[in-house]
C-alpha cells in the first residue's frame, strides 16, 4: 500500500485495486513499532512538549520501554486476554503502556482523566478489568471516593506521591527486562476495549482485535491523514478517546511518522495551539471541529505556521464557514473524515480530491460504503437512509469484533449483508456522502460523545428531580450542548439557584463535560404509548 492519493484519478485507481491483507498473526507492537525501531532506532516517535520541559522520544526507546511494560505486567500475573484500564494524560508512559499491553496480549481499556471515581468503577466492573494504570490525581480520586472495585488486583501509579495499595510505574518498568516477550498474537486476538456513550442504557463495550486497528488504520494514516515517514503529526485530542487510537497511535506510526504531543495540564488554549504550529515543524494536524471553531475566532492575520501542510477534522461535521476562514488564513483546506469508535476511517475527503464543503467525502479504500433502507437495500442518490458497510461475503478489517458481553446489541448492527453504523446520510449524484443525523440520541459536544442516559441518571439522583430527559441542542461553538428537561418533585421551586445546583450535582456525579449547560423545568415529559421519552419532540424535530 505505497500509493498516495493526490487526485481524484488516484483515488479511483487505488480504491478499485485495494485489497485487505489479512495476516494470520499480527501484533502492532512487534510488527510496526519494533520494525521502525530496527530500521532506525533514533527515528523520532514522539516530540513531547510539557508546561516546563520538552523531550524527543525515539522508536528505539518506545520499543525498549514497551518491552519492559509487557514484562512487568506479565510478571505481576496479568495474563493474556485480561483487561487493564489505562487512564493517563498526554504523557509518554501512555504510549509505552499501550504498546506494551499489545505486546503482552493484554486488553487495554483507555479512559479519559475526566472520568469520576464512579465512572471508573463502572467501567472496571463491566469490563472485568484486573488492573489500572493511571496517575496520582486519579489514584487519589479513587482512594478518597472509597469505591469498591474488587476485581482490580493490580493498581499502578505513574507519578505522584507514593500511596498505599499502588505500585510505582517507574520502578516496575525500569526493573523489568527489556527483552521481547516470547509470545505471538493472532490477528483476531482481543486488543482494545472502548466504551461508547449509551442512549437507552449504560455505555457499550467495543472490542477491537489486534488486526482490526493495527492493520485497519493503515487506511486512516496513509490515505486520509496522508502521512509520510518525515512528517510530524499533531492530534489535538485527549488520550482517552478512540480518536487518539486513530490519530495518536495506529494511523501515524503505521506510516513511520513522528507524533507531536503537547501536555497542557488538561486546559485547552487556542493561543497555545497557534503558537505551537508557528514554533514547531508540525506538518499535519488533526483536531475536533470545535477546536477549529475556536481557532478561527482568533486574529489570524499574522499567523504563519512553520511547516503545516495538512489539516483534518473528525468527530462531527465541520461547518463550511470555518473551513473557509481557516483556508484563507493558512492556505490549507480542512478535510473532514468519518468513522466511529467501532471502526477505522470509513469515509473522508482525501488529498487532491475536490472537497465539497459540508460533505463527509468519499468512501475509504477497503470499504464498500452505502446508504441503505430498512430492508438492507441500497438507496438511490439523494435519498436519506442508514450509513452501512458491506460485510458479506468478506468482512473488511477495521471493524470491531463485537459489543463485548452484549450479543443483542451486536446482532442489531447487522442488517442482511451490512454493518449498520447508526448514523444517517444521503449520497449525491457523484458519490459524495452527506451526513444528516445520528440515528440514536448520542450528543456530540466539543467532540465528546455523551449518552443521555448517564446524565439523566445523575439528575434523577437529586432529591428535587422526579424525571429528566436530556437532548443535544445545536450550538455554534460546540456543535451541540447538553440540554436537560426536568420535572421537579413537589415542594421544589424552579429557580436559577436550583439549576446551578443540579449542574454542579451532575459534574460531581459523572464526568464534568457531561453536565447540562441548559436546564428547562417542565410539568411533564412527552412519551410514547409504551412510556418511552420522545426526545425527538424535545429537540423540536
Amino acid at each position: 500500500m505505497d500509493d498516495r492519493i493526490t487526485s481524484l484519478d488516484d483515488y479511483r485507481r487505488i480504491r478499485a485495486a485495494f485489497r485487505w491483507e489479512a495476516p494470520a498473526e499480527f501484533n502492532f507492537g512487534f510488527d510496526v513499532v519494533d520494525r521502525w525501531a530496527a530500521a532506525d532506532p533514533e527515528r523520532t516517535a514522539i516530540q513531547w512538549v510539557g508546561p516546563d520541559a520538552e523531550r524527543t522520544v525515539s522508536f528505539g526507546e518506545i520499543s525498549r520501554r514497551s518491552n519492559q511494560v509487557a514484562q512487568a505486567l506479565t510478571g505481576l500475573g496479568i495474563g493474556r486476554g485480561e483487561k487493564v484500564l489505562v487512564i493517563l494524560p498526554r504523557i509518554v508512559p501512555w504510549w509505552e503502556t499501550m504498546v506494551g499491553l499489545l505486546k503482552a496480549g493484554i486488553v487495554a481499556i483507555p479512559g479519559t482523566p475526566l472520568l469520576t471515581a464512579g465512572d471508573i468503577a463502572f467501567r472496571a466492573e463491566a469490563a472485568e478489568a484486573v488492573g489500572i494504570i493511571t496517575e496520582g490525581t486519579i489514584a487519589t480520586r479513587l482512594d478518597e471516593a472509597d469505591v469498591e472495585i474488587p476485581r482490580l488486583k493490580q493498581r499502578i501509579m505513574v507519578d505522584g506521591d507514593s500511596r498505599d495499595g499502588w505500585l510505582p510505574y517507574a520502578d516496575l518498568v525500569e526493573s523489568a527486562a527489556a527483552d521481547r516477550l516470547k509470545v505471538s498474537t493472532s490477528a483476531d486476538d482481543p486488543a482494545l476495549l472502548y466504551f461508547t456513550s449509551g442512549t437507552t442504557g449504560m455505555p457499550k463495550m467495543v472490542l477491537h482485535t489486534q488486526a482490526s486497528y493495527g492493520v485497519g488504520h493503515q487506511v486512516t494514516g496513509r490515505y486520509w491523514l496522508d502521512l509520510r515517514e518525515d512528517d510530524l503529526h499533531w492530534n489535538v485530542s485527549d488520550n482517552g478517546w478512540a480518536k487518539a487510537a486513530w490519530s495518536s497511535l495506529f494511523g501515524p506510526w503505521n506510516c513511520g511518522a513522528g507524533l507531536f504531543v503537547q501536555e497542557s495540564g488538561g486546559k485547552f488554549n487556542a493561543g497555545d495551539v497557534l503558537n505551537c504550529l508557528a514554533k514547531y515543524p508540525i506538518t499535519s494536524m488533526c483536531a475536533a471541529p470545535t477546536i477549529y471553531r475556536v481557532l478561527v475566532q482568533r486574529d489570524l492575520s499574522k499567523f504563519r505556521p512553520a511547516a503545516l501542510r495538512s489539516c483534518v477534522a473528525a468527530g462531527e461535521p465541520l461547518n463550511p464557514e470555518v473551513i473557509a476562514v481557516w483556508q484563507q488564513a493558512t492556505g490549507i483546506t480542512v478535510r473532514d473524515g468519518y468513522g466511529q469508535t467501532e471502526t477505522v476511517l470509513l469515509c473522508g475527503n482525501f488529498p487532491g480530491v475536490p472537497v465539497r464543503q459540508g460533505s463527509m467525502g468519499l468512501p475509504a479504500p477497503g470499504f464498500d460504503l452505502a446508504v441503505i433502507d430498512e430492508s438492507g437495500c441500497e438507496l438511490p442518490a439523494n435519498q436519506e437512509g442508514d450509513i452501512a458497510v458491506r460485510i458479506q461475503p468478506q468482512r473488511p478489517l477495521g471493524l470491531f469484533r463485537e459489543y463485548w458481553n452484549n450479543a443483542t446489541d451486536s446482532a442489531a448492527t447487522v442488517r442482511g449483508d451490512w454493518y449498520v453504523t447508526g448514523d444517517r446520510a444521503y449520497v449525491d449524484d457523484d458519490g459524495y456522502f452527506w451526513f444528516v443525523a445520528r440515528a440514536d440520541d448520542v450528543i456530540t459536544s466539543s467532540a465528546y460523545r455523551i449518552g443521555p442516559f448517564e446524565v439523566e441518571s445523575a439528575l434523577i439522583e437529586h432529591p428535587a428531580v422526579v424525571e429528566a430527559a436530556v437532548v443535544g441542542k445545536p450550538d455554534k461553538m460546540r456543535g451541540q450542548i447538553v440540554k436537560a428537561f426536568v420535572v421537579l418533585a413537589a415542594g421544589s421551586d424552579p429557580t436559577e439557584v436550583l439549576k446551578s445546583e443540579l449542574q454542579e450535582h451532575v459534574k460531581t456525579s459523572t464526568a464534568p463535560y457531561k453536565y447540562p449547560r441548559e436546564i428547562e423545568f417542565v410539568d411533564e415529559l412527552p412519551k410514547t404509548v409504551s412510556g418511552k421519552i420522545r426526545r425527538v419532540e424535545l429537540r423540536g424535530e
